[in-house]
């Protein structure tokens, strides 16, 4: 973002945006502080007390003393945009060969030939996973940025959430950041993940549990194209589970009394859950499928499977749900004479997204310069719904996971998002989204007052949101 005149008779407060954020950190009671068994209210938006209004954010980020003056936005979109043309490329590639999640091979080798081209260190492989890579710059002693790619698709539906455009988007944040660097205008580090398997939700629960970012970055940064555009973009935590129920077969019409129906179990578990709904929360979501409901008409069933999809607004409550699914299942198994066997993912929860409010502002801020507008705090709370392993890092370090819109009313995940993602609009759209994403990071690297003010509201986050949910001792898991 440019510089910000102030008026002449308007003086410049010294880290104004510090002082704005730091109530941010005033406003968080800590755990200690609140009642351990008062009764959880829900309510459509976290209880914040005391956040200054949106529009209040913004002032003080236009007097903000904005390090990424013009000549450092200059030459971010300089270089982005000398590079748009063969992003372009290796996008179309992404959208037209698609590999599911751990499969990329093709999307690894083409992103990272061009990351070496581009002068970035690059590691292969990188912490295991056949499809992970990293790439990194750096000049000088400074802090250090992360950038998040992803590259894998859905089966059926190709890149119906567009991760061809996250994937290039990863690719010109970390260009741009480290054109600054290059230009000797700021120090520090840019390290771009690719993270396969998003769509599985495995490769950024890995990266966490293996400190790929905890001990290479202080911040992380990402896009996801969507048909609307949200600095908060609401990423719910989600969980998995698969259930199995053990019976006896007989014959169906010749001596069904022999037999112990494993279908009638789960069926007793399909109507459980869903009389369970009435008393959930109205953003508590339970959803699944029977991959397994017997094999002829007239034998009992012996064995049934069904799997299911768990998710509530902060990770946190998820142990409530899995409590309440865990007693379905036995109660059917009880009622029918079934045994059961159920098995939570083993590879943990799939958190929300904690989206940090300097760096999703001063994103939106330099979104604004585009004519881009965002709607309340509200509005975008209630449009969440959906979940993403990127969750995982936010509550690790400051992050961010903006929506960003590439026109169109597409939701995602369907045929006509896939067809959008391909589209001219939307690159050009990712190309933005990039710059604004990129200047942030840059001002990271700049600014010590916003610097501070990001790490302030990282730690109030921390309070309230990171108590861990328990179920019977155990912490709770989740998934995408």
């Amino acid at each position: 973002m440019g510089p910000i005149q102030l008026k002449e008779n308007e003086e410049q407060q010294a880290g104004c945006l510090s002082n704005i954020f730091s109530r941010f950190a005033r406003s968080a009671p800590s755990y200690s502080e609140q009642n351990a068994n008062e009764k959880f209210v829900y309510s459509a938006v976290d209880p914040m007390e005391d956040l200054p209004p949106y529009e209040d954010i913004i002032k003080s980020l236009e007097k903000l003393d904005v390090k990424c003056d013009s000549e450092i936005e200059s030459i971010i979109n300089k270089e982005i945009n000398s590079i748009s043309d063969e992003l372009r490329k290796i996008s179309l590639d992404l959208h037209e060969n698609v590999e599911t999640g751990m499969k990329e091979v093709h999307a690894h080798n083409i992103l990272t030939a061009y990351l070496e081209k581009k002068g970035f260190k690059v590691t292969r492989h990188a912490y295991g996973m056949e499809t992970a890579f990293t790439a990194e710059y750096c000049r000088g002693d400074g802090r250090r940025i992360g950038v998040c790619s992803e590259y894998d698709g859905l089966p059926g539906l190709g890149q119906g959430c567009g991760h061809n455009l996250i994937a290039i988007s990863g690719l010109a944040t970390a260009i741009g950041i480290k054109a600054a660097l290059e230009s000797g205008k700021a120090s520090g580090k840019v390290i771009l993940f690719g993270t396969p398997a998003e769509e599985l939700s495995i490769g950024k629960i890995v990266l966490v549990s293996k400190g790929a970012f905890q001990n290479s970055v202080d911040v992380c940064l990402m896009l996801h194209p969507a048909a609307y555009n949200h600095q908060y973009a609401a990423f719910i935590a989600i969980h998995d589970v698969r259930v199995e129920f053990f019976g006896k077969p007989s014959h169906a019409s010749a001596a069904p009394w022999v037999g112990v129906n494993a279908l009638d179990a789960l069926v007793q578990v399909w109507n459980g859950i869903s009389m369970m709904r009435q008393q959930l929360l109205p953003t508590d979501r339970v959803h699944g499928i029977v991959t397994d409901g017997g094999q002829a008409p007239n034998v009992i069933p012996e064995h049934t499977s069904a799997f299911f999809f768990v998710r509530t607004t902060k990770a946190n409550q998820i142990g409530r749900l899995q409590k309440k699914l865990e007693n379905i299942f036995e109660a059917a198994a009880l009622a029918t004479g079934c045994k059961v066997k159920y098995t939570w993912r083993e590879i943990g929860i799939t958190k929300d997204v904690i989206q940090n409010r300097p760096l999703a502002d001063f994103y939106a801020c330099h979104m604004a310069k585009y004519g881009i507008e965002f709607p309340s705090e509200e509005e975008q709370i209630r449009a969440g719904g959906g979940s993403t392993d990127f969750g995982n890092i936010s509550y690790e370090m400051p992050a961010i996971q903006p929506f960003y819109g590439i026109h169109t009313t597409a939701a995602n995940h369907t045929i006509e998002f896939t067809a959008a993602a391909k589209t001219m609009a939307a690159h050009k759209d990712t190309i933005t989204a990039s710059k604004c994403l990129a200047a942030t990071g840059v001002e990271v690297l700049l600014n010590d007052d916003y610097y501070n003010s990001v790490q302030r509201n990282f730690m109030s986050n921390q309070t309230v949101f990171s108590e861990g949910a328990t179920v019977n001792g155990r912490h709770a898991c989740n998934y995408i």
